[in-house]
């Protein structure tokens, strides 16, 4: 059983400076915005602020052929609920990504022989570091806007939410493998989490006898005010990944900041 060792230089919390340090823009251009700055950082300490998290990241990723619950618990001396919990933390940022393996030959996995497991693998996407939003003032997002802008506005909306429905569904898809449903509220969380690896700051919290999303920042807010109906990306998205992970659900928009509200929420 390995014991939890601090890493060298490792802290209860992110180290705001090593943070900053690597919050440029891609390929070393001008720096993040402040929206796109705090996201960044909400994305990656979300991710990596626990540092038992962080040591089962490099875990991970260093074993090509992917760990289970049982392996990290065994490694790490935890329950394998707690293990499990932190492995699905990580996917939800994008961090890992699951998938299932069945053990024999590739005859008998043809046959369905040995029983599956479910398995957690450092994701490609993120292989060659912690990653950062994209900067979203790029020509697609600008041309996105503008396009939109020429559709009638309920067209436009419905198309925008289609299309945030269908990638949350891929992304639910990534972080369940094919599991049984989550809770209501467990789901919700791991949406959270999600969509502050993209960009989003986002948290769920009750509300009016149900819960809601919070997002404090948008990866598409430039484009969003003024072209609101960008807004129903992200309500897709959650709509997908609640499909997903918990079941068929219609999340409405409570307030936006494309508006003028103080935030985005999504209630459900």
């Amino acid at each position: 059983m390995a014991q939890l060792a601090p890493i060298p230089g490792d802290t209860d919390q992110v180290d705001p400076a090593a943070v900053v340090a690597n919050l440029d823009g891609p390929d070393g251009g001008a720096a993040l915005t402040d929206s796109e700055f705090s996201a960044a950082v909400a994305a990656v300490t979300s991710a990596f602020g626990d540092p038992t998290r962080r040591q089962i990241y490099l875990f991970v990723r260093d074993r090509a052929g992917g760990v289970t619950a049982s392996d990290v618990a065994a490694h790490f001396g935890l329950h394998a609920n707690v293990a499990r919990h932190h492995l699905d933390k990580l996917s939800a940022g994008g961090y890992v990504e699951v998938f299932v393996h069945r053990p024999g030959s590739p005859d008998a996995a043809a046959k369905g022989a040995g029983r599956p497991s479910k398995r957690y693998r450092a994701s490609a996407a993120r292989a060659t570091g912690l990653g950062v939003p994209h900067r979203t003032d790029d020509l697609l997002i600008v041309l996105l806007g503008r396009a939109l802008a020429l559709v009638p506005v309920a067209e436009a909306e419905s198309m925008a939410e289609s299309v945030g429905e269908e990638y949350g569904r891929r992304l639910a898809s990534q972080m369940s493998c094919g599991e049984g449903q989550r809770s209501f509220r467990a789901a919700l969380h791991a949406i959270a989490e999600a969509l502050t690896a993209h960009g989003f700051a986002a948290h769920a919290e009750a509300r009016g006898g149900g819960l809601a999303l919070i997002k404090d920042t948008c990866p598409f807010f430039d484009t969003a005010k003024s072209n609101p109906v960008v807004c129903a990306v992200d309500r897709g998205m959650v709509k997908g990944m609640l499909a997903g992970l918990y079941g068929e659900a219609v999340p409405a928009s409570e307030s936006s900041r494309a508006l003028g509200d103080a935030a985005c929420v999504t209630v459900v």
